[in-house]
């Protein structure tokens, strides 16, 4: 927050007013999310934030893999791009090719293929909702899971394809619920040709409208865990327009 003006006003925006003679290619690192206990002003996800302004790029893997291909992707990339990390993702482990390889940015990934329900997350959400499908698989509702990967640019085309198939659209983020990122996947869908393809409301589930709490009992409870992302999708397979 206190490089704000550096990364907004002026890497964003140079391309922009200087005619596109000159870039900025900058790569920024950005540790983020909760579930460290490290309180209220280190454990945000300001991922929309950034996502919200023309110039910057913003993605945010949920894998190893994705993390060295998202990196490289950004150091060839001619404009600023910011990397959101969150910290418990720091700890997992994956396949990873030594060979250098790129992530294109703008893409996201289908995790889990599925035909009742969409369920679109990021960073440590696609874990969860992950582990939430196989739960909701045992009762038999089937979900389909999307790494959205890159919040800026958006890859509308998998999530459109995806709600077409499924006729249900759960997005699930750690960020506070109001004009997170599952606002702007929400409205995507109810402007593009699969909103008539709805069976039911869209459902956001998004973090709680408060600083997050140092408590770890309250700071798990301020954020998505898999028994909620579980029931939300229960009650939204249930419901009907």
């Amino acid at each position: 927050t206190l490089a704000m003006e550096q990364i907004v006003n002026q890497a964003a925006k140079i391309r922009y007013m200087l005619g596109g003679r000159v870039s900025v290619p900058l790569v920024m690192r950005l540790p983020c999310g909760s579930g460290t206990g490290a309180a209220a002003q280190h454990s945000q996800s300001l991922e929309a934030w950034f996502a919200h302004v023309p110039g910057l790029k913003v993605v945010e893997p949920s894998t190893p893999h994705d993390a060295k291909g998202l990196l490289l992707a950004a150091i060839d990339d001619p404009d600023p791009v910011l990397i959101f990390e969150h910290k418990l993702l720091y700890k997992i482990k994956g396949a990873v090719p030594e060979a250098p390889y790129r992530v294109p940015i703008g893409t996201a990934a289908v995790r889990r293929a599925g035909t009742d329900v969409t369920i679109v997350a990021t960073a440590i959400m696609v874990h969860r909702a992950l582990e939430a499908a196989l739960i909701l698989a045992g009762e038999g509702i089937d979900a389909e899971v999307i790494d959205l990967r890159s919040l800026r640019p958006l890859d509308g085309k998998t999530i459109i394809d995806s709600v077409k198939k499924t006729t249900r659209l759960v997005t699930v983020y750690e960020g506070v619920k109001t004009l997170g990122i599952g606002a702007e996947v929400s409205a995507l869908v109810a402007e593009s040709e699969a909103f008539g393809y709805l069976d039911a409301p869209i459902l956001r589930l998004g973090g709680a409208e408060s600083p997050l709490p140092y408590s770890p009992i309250l700071e798990k409870a301020a954020v998505p865990q898999t028994p909620d992302i579980a029931a939300a999708v229960r009650d939204l397979v249930a419901a009907r327009i």
